[in-house]
């Protein structure tokens, strides 16, 4: 991947290139002349200077491989390279035939073996297309060079064949007028694509070699047609994938009959998401990858953003990394309600592009704060016990917005594995917590200065002072009589009275006990030796002989008195609720009457 190192090969291309394509243009075709033979001879003298630097100075520098080791010492590399069989082809490529022209003449024929430096123009399309972002664009312009120079070789053996049979000598052939290499070109494309419509041949020598050059045109023409529809069919795989998904998408809405409005929003969805990031999901690609090059692209994309978290500083780094692979990317459309007030937060979200707006006030609609790419809100929920914490207001995508997503249960799963950074982080989360719930500040107290800093605080004066103290005279009084009789109004039974002047109704003594059944089924019985009645809540039915009470019952719950204070009478009456030590009996009502002490 070295640039410099592409960089020569390219020359070493070059060269090779001309070679390719002027020695049977020079052989063929008399372009030859007195004139211009010193143009020719320095333009492959510096073509030879290429090969000849590439054999001596570059090949025996180039790192190898060895038992999955790069081997990068200088003696080494020589070795190897003397001993591979690229070096022999290059030794080949350059040896000086050209020193046959002061004994045969010019002939371009004798610098064929140039030709054998085939794998320097390999080698330099490997490399230029692993550091090209669209490698397929060269792809495309080397399959289209690869048909062009075809071309030219038909052209320079239909010019040979025309000079063998005589230029002019028959329709078929080339009759000499015009430029030749232009006229040879435009019949070898005829010929080569089997576009049709060229004269006839003539002698034996022409019909044989017009059918070996309809076959062999067939058979290339068809074998490039299949490579450059496999260089554009790989070059638009993920363009053909987002159409495929999308149709289908379509063609799903509408066999469910989606409405129209949520049609829109999900091709608009699939058209920014496609648009923005050049696939549908990121981690189709990154999935293929081994898990230390997935690391290294989510350290350079996302590290920057995870790090200004607050949450997470002071946390172990390796945990941060395994958190940096677990993110999920998430787009949102305009409008699209990332979080609602009242929902059980379960996520963290971090915007990597785009805003977001919170809203809030009475109607939900205020925008209370946006939110730019690099902030993060959410973090509470990921850590809050007993069942998440609740949004407290609803977070809006103000334009297309991508977020990053990480949810409570992939948090926890990575906290096994480093405890001391889930301390840390309960930590952190407790005081979140009660920041979050501290209430609003009002004004600074002022601290008593001089002597009076040695006194406690003043206690706050009772109301009923703060009634007389208030008013003078018959104000003050009022205001006294009203705080009394609002303190009476809470505690008078009146609520208990009704309930039990029922009972009362038909309650008579008799030897210092006494039983009697009320309208309402109540059941009381008087004490004198306590003052104290029970009544037992019963649904009337006839009488059985008692039954000793079960081993399994509920032991009785003692009843917790309320003491009511009468207004008509100076006995104190305490009434109490308990469940029967009977299952299936309902509940007792107890009533306990004392006498207030003088």
């Amino acid at each position: 991947s070295d640039r410099r190192y592409v960089a020569w090969l390219m020359l070493v291309t070059l060269a090779y290139n001309w070679n390719c394509w002027f020695i049977p243009l020079r052989f063929v075709f008399p372009y030859h002349s007195p004139s211009n033979m010193i143009y020719w001879v320095a333009v492959d003298t510096i073509c030879d200077i290429c090969y000849l630097c590439d054999l001596l100075v570059f090949q025996p520098r180039v790192q190898f491989l060895r038992g999955g080791d790069i081997i990068s010492d200088k003696v080494e590399m020589k070795k190897f390279y003397y001993s591979s069989v690229k070096f022999r082809l290059d030794v080949l490529a350059v040896l000086p035939f050209d020193v046959l022209y002061f004994f045969f003449g010019f002939n371009s024929a004798f610098r064929a073996n140039r030709f054998l430096k085939h794998n320097s123009f390999f080698e330099f399309n490997d490399r230029l297309e692993a550091i090209l972002d669209k490698a397929y664009i060269y792809r495309v312009i080397r399959t289209t060079g690869y048909l062009l120079f075809i071309l030219h070789i038909n052209a320079c053996l239909y010019y040979w064949a025309s000079d063998y049979e005589g230029l002019g000598s028959t329709r078929w052939v080339y009759d000499g007028e015009g430029n030749m290499y232009l006229r040879c070109y435009y019949w070898a494309v005829r010929t080569l694509i089997t576009i049709g419509g060229l004269p006839e041949p003539q002698t034996l020598f022409e019909i044989v070699f017009q059918l070996l050059n309809f076959f062999l045109g067939v058979f290339v023409f068809s074998s490039l047609i299949g490579q450059m529809r496999d260089v554009i069919g790989a070059a638009t795989a993920g363009q053909n994938y987002y159409r495929s998904c999308m149709d289908n998408t379509v063609s799903y809405m509408n066999t469910y009959s989606i409405p129209r409005l949520v049609q829109n929003r999900v091709r608009t969805w699939y058209e920014y998401t496609w648009d923005s990031q050049g696939m549908l999901d990121e981690s189709e690609l990154l999935e293929q990858m081994p898990l230390k090059m997935q690391l290294a692209i989510a350290i350079d994309v996302n590290f920057a953003i995870v790090n200004k978290v607050d949450l997470f500083k002071g946390c172990d780094t390796q945990m941060i990394y395994d958190m940096l692979l677990r993110l999920k990317s998430i787009v949102y459309l305009p409008g699209d309600f990332v979080c609602k007030k009242g929902e059980i937060g379960r996520e963290m979200y971090i915007i990597k592009q785009g805003e977001v707006q919170v809203l809030g006030g009475p109607d939900g609609t205020k925008v209370l704060v946006t939110l730019r790419a690099g902030a993060v809100f959410g973090e509470i929920s990921l850590l809050a016990a007993g069942g998440g914490n609740r949004r407290t207001a609803n977070v809006v995508a103000h334009g297309f917005a991508n977020l990053f997503i990480l949810d409570k249960k992939t948090l926890n799963e990575i906290l096994v594995h480093y405890p001391d950074s889930e301390k840390l982080l309960m930590k952190k989360a407790k005081v979140l917590l009660k920041e979050k719930g501290k209430p609003a500040p009002g004004p600074p107290v002022q601290q008593p200065r001089g002597l009076a800093s040695l006194f406690g605080q003043k206690q706050e004066t009772p109301k009923l002072f703060k009634a007389m103290l208030g008013g003078r005279g018959k104000e003050g009084l009022a205001k006294l009589l009203q705080l009394k009789r609002a303190q009476d109004a809470q505690v008078t039974p009146q609520k208990i009275q009704q309930i039990l002047s029922g009972a009362k109704r038909d309650l008579h003594r008799a030897d210092g006990k006494t039983t009697a059944k009320t309208p309402a089924s109540w059941e009381i019985t008087t004490v004198p030796n306590h003052s104290k009645a029970q009544a037992e809540k019963q649904p009337e039915q006839p009488k059985q002989p008692e039954q000793p009470a079960a081993s399994s019952a509920p032991p009785t719950q003692q009843p917790k008195p309320v003491p009511v204070q009468r207004e008509t009478s100076k006995d104190s009456l305490i009434i109490s609720m308990a469940p029967s030590p009977r299952a299936g009996e309902g509940e007792i009502l107890t009533v306990e009457v004392k006498e207030k002490t003088k």
